[in-house]
């Protein structure tokens, strides 16, 4: 990923934070057919060392669990809001006439090694906590729980699903919130994208100037 060191977003807490708030990663790999994506949520955990991980499952007919190698490089991506920005709103542009069209984002990239976890136990503790996370999120008066559904029926399922496991090797974060431009500019930016109710990017925006 090309990052200019203005854009980069190096505060691991805040990335991971960005991954607990964006979960749907695209978990790419070099497969026998060539690059491959999928789309799963997942969770950020440590080890029993302390080491970073990603945890997921896939469905067991996806043939991915079957295809790749355990220890083999994977990425995963975490985008987290984009929007379009039109140069009309920089108020500089209005004086200079030099500035074009772009387009804002925030993104993680997850490099790591992938593990392929076929075991019950593994399985069940990622789904429970999985929608844990997401049926609190949810906001629910009675939050789903496995055990809403009869024993036999969730033992089906889990052998539907297979684990994954990214011990991760590096993390990178690119924040491309028109920090190269000053202050005004970004400003207004960030106004105008609220007002179109672009809140991830516009809120981003303006934590990098203290606020509007």
């Amino acid at each position: 990923m090309y990052l200019p060191e203005h854009f980069e977003e190096a505060r691991e807490e805040d990335l991971v934070q960005t991954i607990a708030a964006y979960p749907l990663g695209a978990l790419v790999v070099n497969g026998p057919q060539g690059l491959d994506a999928n789309h799963m949520p997942f969770l950020t955990d440590q080890d029993g060392a302390g080491k970073s991980r990603l945890l997921a499952h896939i469905a067991r007919a996806n043939p991915l669990w079957k295809e790749v190698q355990d220890g083999q490089d994977a990425l995963v991506i975490f985008r987290a809001g984009d929007a379009y920005i039109s140069p009309n709103w920089y108020p500089s542009k209005h004086e200079f006439h030099r500035l074009v069209p772009t387009w804002n984002y925030r993104v993680v990239h997850v490099h790591g090694r992938l593990f392929i976890r076929d075991d019950e136990r593994f399985v069940r503790g990622v789904v429970a906590r999985l929608t844990k996370t997401h049926e609190a999120q949810a906001g629910s008066p009675r939050p789903w729980k496995m055990t809403d559904s009869a024993p036999e029926f969730i033992d089906d399922m889990l052998t539907k699903i297979v684990g994954i496991e990214i011990e991760v090797v590096r993390i990178v974060g690119k924040w491309k919130l028109s920090q190269n431009r000053d202050e005004r500019d970004r400003t207004n930016a960030a106004q105008e994208l609220q007002k179109r109710g672009e809140q991830p990017i516009s809120g981003a925006m303006l934590d990098t100037v203290g606020g509007p």
